[in-house]
């Protein structure tokens, strides 16, 4: 695991400022990679590969990079872990390969020069983003895993086209000169994240998951060509076509492939340990990896001083009945104000999801004693987990019982009217004290979207939004279209639960799950790693009828099944907790001066990014307790203190 970055430029370099630019690239992001330093650049081609490194296999200087495939043809900086390259080497041997090392990026690496660098990718099971420059086609190509455990940024600044592990990286460059992109920050306050390809900046970008980007100089201009080579592919015909076999030989099937994927990413040359929360996932991962170990598996775990929010007696009770190393921390508020400085430079782009904070402490936890840990994502996207998909088909359900042709009238005009219209229409309808609470214009405004949904993919897009009119928030902004016409389409033959499951795994998975555990946990040096992630255990959830993976109203009927061979059901068969934290608390106790002072209305006007009326509104009606706006409120102060820490 590992940080890596670099240019390509228009033209040739001078050799010395070459060095200088990847250097300074490197060390923004030392802490992805504290073991080691390695740049390399070819001054006449204008390109630069920086690596810093953390070393998990391969622990000796023949696993530094960037490295030259044995022809010299390919010099690759790679970031990740192929869990297949035993099996990948030995292919590569039986036609006569030799290898200098035993890591895993020389395997990819030789495998990409003889197979091609889209073969190489389809056979590797693993999580990385790479830069690789291929010295006969004068090609650089990066590329991301599958789900997107790994970030890889990318964008022309100047003359040159700049890429990195983190924006950091590239904001280091002598050639940045990229602007705060408005839009991407109205999509920040919708999702809570800016889902790739967007970035905070104009002009730079995110390769999405599952795909490569070639680029080469083209007559003084960067030609630049994306290809998938893997994606999260329309289940549902796949289903239809898959032969119909018993409930226990799934449950085999899906033991037998996780078992598989917990082995294989267990291989490390340094200590490895696992996040455990208690709830499902993470207990299913651990079990397994206490079964496969001749050791306890060392466990970690964060709990609340609010007993409301605290899931750590019930990761305890697990740790016991497994006979893991555990290890325990207990977080109050003062915990969340030390760590909340920090997050404009641990996220590096405006991020909001609150459980950052305790995935940033359980990180930092976990890293006192190993090197690598596994973690439960993934198991509500491929497994169909998550509550709210039963609670909105149940609400659509609802909705639909209204015509179609006034659902557009009433959402048009609702969406039109200012609050103070609102107000004054609604006025009527209220009496006692109801009247006195003017945050109901507020909730109509919001609510609106999805009480008069046009279709189901419109109903969910306003399900998984935060603040329904950004573009009223963030001034001068428009919410790019390429976002909401993901979520609009709908293959045919996919059902209301499919779609869902699929958007969340391209989308709210990748930008938001996995971007929250690898920036908190790279951070502090810390790789993670995530089995359920696995393609083949992917497959089998794929390959499974919905009613199979939804029984009683419940989702992850397969991983109950598997979990309950190795801990009792009553240790983990309880309503879903999640990560979350008292925020609404916290931003009326310990945490209002803070947000105060990034959300004075005085500074808002001065700054001009964001409408201060409506901030302000919120503000003081989350204060007065009529309406809880904390996740609202918290997109804001994120984007503020990024703004404050990295405004451009």
């Amino acid at each position: 695991m590992c940080g890596i970055a670099g240019f390509l430029c228009l033209g040739s370099l001078a050799s010395d400022k070459a060095a200088e630019d990847l250097r300074r690239m490197a060390h923004t992001i030392a802490h992805r990679g504290p073991d080691g330093e390695g740049i390399w650049h070819d001054s006449a081609a204008g390109v630069g590969l920086a690596h810093r490194r953390l070393a998990i296999i391969d622990l000796s200087p023949l696993g530094a990079q960037p490295m030259h495939s044995a022809s010299g043809r390919m010099v690759i900086s790679f970031n990740g872990e192929v869990y297949n390259y035993r099996a990948l080497r030995s292919d590569l041997e039986r036609t006569g390969h030799q290898f200098r090392s035993s890591s895993d990026t020389e395997v990819l690496l030789e495998a990409m020069e003889c197979w091609g660098v889209e073969t190489a990718l389809r056979r590797a099971r693993g999580m990385f983003a790479l830069a690789l420059w291929d010295r006969q086609e004068r090609s650089l190509y990066l590329a991301r895993d599958r789900f997107g455990e790994k970030p890889l940024h990318f964008g022309q600044s100047g003359k040159a086209l700049l890429f990195g592990s983190e924006l950091k990286a590239l904001r280091a460059h002598s050639a940045w000169n990229a602007q705060l992109n408005r839009d991407a920050l109205a999509l920040m306050l919708r999702h809570n994240y800016i889902p790739a390809p967007h970035t905070i900046y104009d002009g730079i970008g995110k390769v999405r998951p599952g795909s490569f980007v070639r680029i080469h100089v083209q007559r003084e201009t960067f030609a630049i060509e994306e290809k998938s080579y893997w994606s999260a592919r329309p289940v549902a015909p796949a289903r239809a076509q898959t032969r119909r076999v018993s409930d226990a030989d799934t449950v085999e099937r899906l033991q037998g492939e996780l078992v598989e994927a917990v082995n294989l990413q267990m291989v490390a040359d340094v200590p490895v340990g696992a996040f455990l929360s208690g709830g499902i996932d993470s207990s299913l991962i651990v079990s397994l990896m206490q079964h496969a170990s001749r050791r306890p598996v060392r466990t970690f775990s964060i709990g609340f001083t609010e007993q409301e929010y605290n899931e750590a007696p019930f990761a305890r009770r697990v740790a016991s009945h497994l006979g893991t190393e555990h290890t325990e921390l207990m977080v109050s508020a003062q915990d969340a104000l030390a760590v909340i400085p920090k997050l404009a430079d641990i996220y590096d782009e405006p991020f909001a999801d609150s459980s950052q904070i305790p995935t940033y402490l359980v990180s930092q936890l976990a890293r006192q004693s190993v090197t690598v840990s596994l973690s439960g994502d993934g198991g509500d996207e491929l497994f169909g987990g998550y509550q709210h998909y039963t609670k909105t088909i149940d609400y659509w359900r609802r909705v639909q019982r209204v015509p179609a042709a006034m659902r557009a009238v009433v959402r048009g005009l609702v969406g039109s009217l200012p609050l103070a219209w609102i107000e004054v229409l609604a006025a009527p309808a209220l009496v006692g004290r109801w009247r006195s609470q003017w945050h109901l214009a507020d909730r109509i405004k919001e609510r609106s979207p999805q009480l008069f949904a046009k279709n189901f993919q419109h109903l969910y897009r306003t399900y998984s939004s935060f603040w329904h009119c950004p573009e009223d928030v963030v001034l001068n902004s428009r919410e790019p279209n390429t976002v909401l016409s993901s979520y609009e389409s709908h293959p045919t033959g996919v059902s209301a639960m499919e779609h869902m499951m699929l958007m969340d795994t391209r989308q709210y998975l990748p930008d938001d799950i996995l971007v929250k555990v690898d920036r908190a946990a790279m951070y502090v040096s810390l790789e993670t790693r995530v089995p359920l992630l696995d393609p083949q255990v992917a497959e089998v959830a794929w390959d499974t009828p919905l009613d199979v993976h939804c029984r009683d109203g419940r989702g992850k009927w397969l991983l109950r099944q598997v979990l309950a061979r190795y801990v009792p059901p009553d240790l983990f068969d309880r309503p879903k907790g999640g990560f979350a934290i008292p925020l609404a608390q916290w931003l009326r106790g310990p945490l209002k001066n803070w947000a105060e002072h990034l959300l004075d209305p005085a500074r808002l006007r001065r700054e001009g990014i964001f409408e201060p009326t409506v901030i302000e509104r919120r503000w003081r009606q989350h204060q007065a307790g009529l309406a809880d706006w904390s996740i609202q409120l918290w997109t804001v102060l994120m984007a503020q203190g990024w703004l404050e820490r990295w405004k451009p």
